[in-house]
């Protein structure tokens, strides 16, 4: 099993902000690894250890903002599949110059 955790939190206040950055410390000190921004997983035994994170979750969760757990069975993890776009790269060719 996995449990995937997704959160969305404020940071426009300096309050927020150490929320925000308490909430990451307590999933990294719990095991989660970050997948993407805002988006952790950690790999549990079973359901009771999979339950058992989502109380710690629960238990540990900002004041403002929102965060998700969604449990995931290993097969389905790995059905994911992963999408990437090309980076675009910037031209500084000087025939794109224009002098005023």
């Amino acid at each position: 099993m996995r449990l995937i955790v997704l959160f969305d939190l404020p940071v426009e206040t300096k309050k927020q902000r150490k929320d925000y950055t308490d909430f990451r410390k307590f999933l990294i000190e719990n095991g989660f690894l970050m997948m993407q921004y805002s988006v952790y997983v950690r790999i549990t035994r079973n359901w009771d250890d999979l339950n058992k994170f989502i109380k710690r979750v629960e238990n540990n969760l900002p004041p403002e903002g929102e965060v998700r757990c969604l449990p995931v069975t290993d097969k389905q993890f790995a059905s994911m599949k992963l999408l990437k776009g090309k980076k675009k790269e910037i031209d500084n060719s000087a025939d794109d110059l224009i002098e005023l």
